[in-house]
């Protein structure tokens, strides 16, 4: 992403300020500028063309050429500085007429339906301001190019005005290199680089669509169902990255989305599923009634039907099996309000501290290591930190498809010379484009990570000062680690002990060092150690507590971050605090007393449904018979609960085989509330549409439940804004996030009253814990789930740029269509072993079963390693996935599974 980063001199002489004249008027402004950007900031409008904020200037369209007193010649606005002193004339008859000219010059070929059909379109306008029209006996360019291929992007380009941005969009904010220019002068023609808009390496983000000025690349919803009529300012629903996005609506349907331009998260890009994967908001099987299961069969229930019955089944099994028979989950895609609101129902309304979030089952290690070892399990920096990093580490994270607004901006850091390093057992693009990448075998984290902790230690490249003044403990871990050689560790990861050796020096020595992991750093049985052994090498190098620093968790779903920290968590409540040093505040401000049992997390409940020691369970949000490991075991636990009630967009899978009363949520489109990212932000959502049918937001579904039981009074919410201020009453380090601080942009907490700016870095002068923090000395304990002659091949998972999660939402939507199905991609060699081709279906075994999908011939997996997402119900790959879990969290180990290939018989 192209963000100039400023040195110091540049920041000093950027505050300095300045008088200039425009129009004759005095404006006063500052060093740093362009003449565009300070006139427009007067209130005086220069016309463009070429010009996009997200991109560098290039004044190829001259429209903005404004005359400067004492130049002989017309300067153009958008690229030249401002300077004290200038005297700028911007509408003058001569520069009026220039301007008159070069549009006549741009409209010589252009077609004359497009300004009537799409009069808001900025060109468009511009020749209405300036009363030009294409000329009617001119035929537009008939050989360009024309494509209605993509579900998404039309393009025409005999709309085409050559202004690039599309061309200079798709480089410098996205990275992708789509579009070209071919030919020159009046000959120049835009085309991507395929012969059609799906079969060119486009990944769908629509910047080209979003910066056109004329409609040659167009939304195909707004083709289909016109332009929208309201704007509505939100947050992306999908990845933890936490996209401010501006959702275009008409006669009750979103037509279109586009970036929010001023975000400080997304700076104006949006991917694939935040920009079009909306349609499953209008799918036609969103379940908008209420409904309960009679003998086997659904039939729709009133809102107080279901209710009622929700409250008298939940009240007979705490009377008839104790409160610690119950476990309520709440949902990474409702809000902060809503998941707050679904731990206080267990902990006030039944009694039980059986909540959790599927943070347990992706980044529970991440909050416990990193708690652990720096006081505070999230993020310890911001997204903007990528620009002033000299180096980053990316350890198991995809980001340019499981986070790809945040992985193009490390894209476009590494493109413009910053050291990259990626440790991911296959080669995604991101390892193509790193200097180091460290190839390790799934499972083998802890021994890499020791290993290049061992080359900085004992070749001394620590940072002394951070040692001596920040770090406890440093001489034992010191003897520690001098056993975990890179001869040591690449006997067990595969990875070259002097790859490891030049990636630790990297990391090292070219600081500011920042490090960004994913689930292929958390989903193992050493997820929270992993985790741990991060941590180290940024108290080592002393890359915490500044600038482009830090460690920080890519957050799976967009509000897996806010639903545990809100305290869908058995052990700690609302800010992350434990249950028992929380007591005595929550109690007081609760007015009721917490129960004082050991909370059961998801797996737990798992475990305690098959023991017939858990009777029900209330599922907000989270389809766990899709997404839990070990699928077989799951399903009979689930079909030994007495109640389960599943509150959701859709009858997912735990609804249709499992659930005995169904409650219709909205989707976030259709709400109020604030969800948390990755990097700490709070943000707003808001209300773009009215609820689909009778479905309800999940806080009243909650609220309502609770006036049931009887206990309205600590239910007493009329909005979400008023439970956000009861979390703040209850959160210190959020009490300064108001709903009205949130109205110009996000806020990252600690932000501990109103006057606080938020917190963009952690740690800068001490831990929660006390002015040090203590290496954590790792061992290595290898998983148990090894290959052998039955089962030798070793089998990871991940996801994939077009698809999200269980695909319960973008499997609604076009984005099905660019990508079908899940795959197993397998090496070249491995497939001319076993005589496979790209499509062909076949038979992959574990030792918990057996599913059938296609595979994918690609060199991006190693020989005896294969890889495969998990998007589709119907191949169900959890399956095959085992019971083995993380020591310390109970997550499981999804990234590590010993199986086999067996060909299918002929159809």
């Amino acid at each position: 992403m192209s963000v100039a980063v400023q040195t110091p001199s540049q920041l000093s002489s950027a505050t300095d300020s300045l008088r200039v004249g425009i129009n004759g008027k005095p404006v006063d402004t500052s060093a740093g500028r362009t003449i565009l950007d300070v006139c427009r900031s007067a209130g005086v409008a220069i016309p463009t063309l070429c010009h996009d904020d997200r991109l560098k200037s290039c004044g190829a369209c001259r429209l903005c050429l404004v005359h400067l007193k004492g130049r002989p010649n017309l300067v153009t606005a958008c690229s030249t500085p401002i300077a004290a002193g200038m005297e700028i004339e911007t509408h003058t008859a001569e520069i009026e007429a220039t301007r008159r000219t070069l549009l006549e010059l741009l409209t010589a070929n252009y077609p004359t339906e497009p300004p009537q059909t799409f009069p808001d379109k900025p060109f468009h306008r511009l020749l209405r301001d300036y009363g030009v029209s294409p000329p009617a006996t001119t035929a537009p360019h008939a050989a360009r190019f024309r494509d209605h291929t993509h579900p998404y992007l039309a393009v025409d380009m005999t709309r085409c005005v050559t202004c690039f941005r599309c061309l200079r969009i798709c480089n410098e904010l996205q990275g992708q290199s789509v579009w070209h220019a071919l030919h020159r002068g009046a000959d120049t023609t835009i085309v991507p680089d395929g012969p059609t808009m799906l079969t060119s390496s486009c990944v769908s983000c629509g910047a080209c669509a979003d910066t056109c000025p004329t409609g040659a690349i167009e939304d195909q919803s707004v083709l289909h169902r016109g332009a929208p009529t309201r704007w509505t300012r939100t947050t992306c629903p999908y990845c933890g990255v936490g996209c401010e996005m501006n959702v275009g609506t008409r006669d009750r349907q979103i037509v279109q989305i586009r970036p929010a331009l001023d975000s400080p998260v997304n700076k104006g890009h949006l991917c694939v599923k935040g920009r079009y994967a909306f349609d499953f908001v209008h799918s036609p099987d969103r379940v908008t009634e209420p409904m309960i299961r009679e003998h086997g069969t659904w039939r729709t229930a009133s809102w107080d039907e279901a209710t009622a019955f929700v409250a008298t089944r939940l009240r007979q099994i705490v009377e008839e099996h104790g409160a610690h028979s119950i476990g309520v989950l709440g949902s990474a895609r409702g809000t902060n309000e809503e998941n707050y609101l679904a731990q206080k129902f267990a902990r006030v309304v039944l009694g039980t501290n059986n909540v959790d979030c599927c943070a347990r089952v992706c980044h529970a290690p991440t909050a416990a290591g990193m708690k652990r070892t720096l006081g505070t399990g999230a993020a310890t920096n911001s997204f903007d930190d990528i620009e002033h990093a000299r180096t980053i580490l990316a350890c198991g994270s995809n980001a340019t498809e499981a986070h790809p607004i945040l992985g193009a901006r490390i894209r476009q850091a590494a493109m413009h010379g910053a050291t990259l390093i990626v440790i991911d057992p296959r080669e995604t693009e991101l390892a193509r484009l790193a200097t180091v990448h460290l190839a390790l075998h799934p499972g083998t984290n802890v021994p890499l990570l020791n290993a290049l902790a061992n080359v900085i230690v004992t070749e001394n490249l620590y940072d002394a000062t951070a040692i001596r003044e920040r770090i406890a403990d440093a001489e034992a871990f010191f003897a520690f680690i001098r056993e975990w050689t890179p001869e040591r560790a690449a006997k067990l990861t595969g990875v070259p002990a002097e790859r490891i050796r030049a990636a630790a020096r990297l990391y090292a020595t070219q600081s500011p060092s920042m490090c960004f992991h994913g689930l292929g750093a958390t989903e193992h049985t050493q997820g929270t150690d992993g985790v741990m052994c991060l941590v180290n090498l940024a108290l080592l190098t002393g890359n915490f507590g500044k600038p482009g620093s830090g460690v920080n968790p890519l957050r799976g779903q967009n509000n897996v971050q806010g639903s545990a920290h809100m305290g869908c968590e058995p052990s700690h409540l609302t800010g992350y605090v434990s249950v028992d040093d929380g007591r005595a505040a929550f109690e007081s401000i609760w007015n009721t007393t917490l129960p004082r049992d050991r909370g059961l997390n998801l797996m737990e409940m798992i475990d305690a449904a098959a023991a017939g020691q858990l009777k029900a369970l209330w599922a907000i949000g989270y389809d766990i018979a899709h997404t839990n490991p070990n699928a077989s075991a799951t399903r009979q636990a689930l079909h030994a609960l007495d109640l389960i009630i599943v509150q959701d967009l859709f009858m997912n899978k735990l609804a249709r085989e499992h659930a005995h009363v169904f409650l219709p949520a909205c989707s976030s489109f259709e709400k109020d509330g604030t969800f948390m990212n990755s990097e700490r932000r709070v943000q707003r959502i808001r209300q773009a549409l009215e609820p689909t049918g009778n479905s309800r937001p999940d806080w009243i579904i909650i609220r309502d439940i609770a006036r049931a039981m009887g206990r309205g009074d600590q239910f007493d919410f009329h909005s979400p804004g008023g439970i956000w201020d009861e979390i703040r009453s209850v959160w210190n380090a959020g009490s300064g996030i108001s709903y009205a601080r949130l109205e110009s942009a996000g806020l990252q907490w600690p932000c501990p009253d109103e006057q606080h700016p938020g917190t963009p870095i952690l740690h800068t002068t001490s831990f929660p814990y006390g002015a040090r923090a203590a290496l954590q000395r790792v061992e290595f304990h290898a998983t148990p789930e090894n290959i052998d002659e039955k089962y030798p091949l070793l089998l990871t998972t991940g996801r994939s740029l077009f698809q999200f999660n269980a695909g319960t939402m973008t499997n609604r939507t076009p984005n099905a269509s660019l990508r079908a199905t899940d795959t197993l991609d397998i090496s070249p060699s491995d497939a001319q072993t076993m005589e496979l081709v790209t499509g062909e279906r076949i038979c992959l075994s574990s030792r918990r079963g057996s599913i059938e999908m296609p595979v994918r011939i690609t060199e991006n997996v190693k020989p005896g390693e294969l890889f495969a997402t998990f998007h589709s119900e119907d191949i169900a790959l959890n399956e095959l996935i085992g019971a083995l879990r993380d020591s310390v969290t109970s997550t499981p180990e999804y990234k590590v599974v010993a199986v086999r290939i067996d060909k299918l018989p002929p159809s």
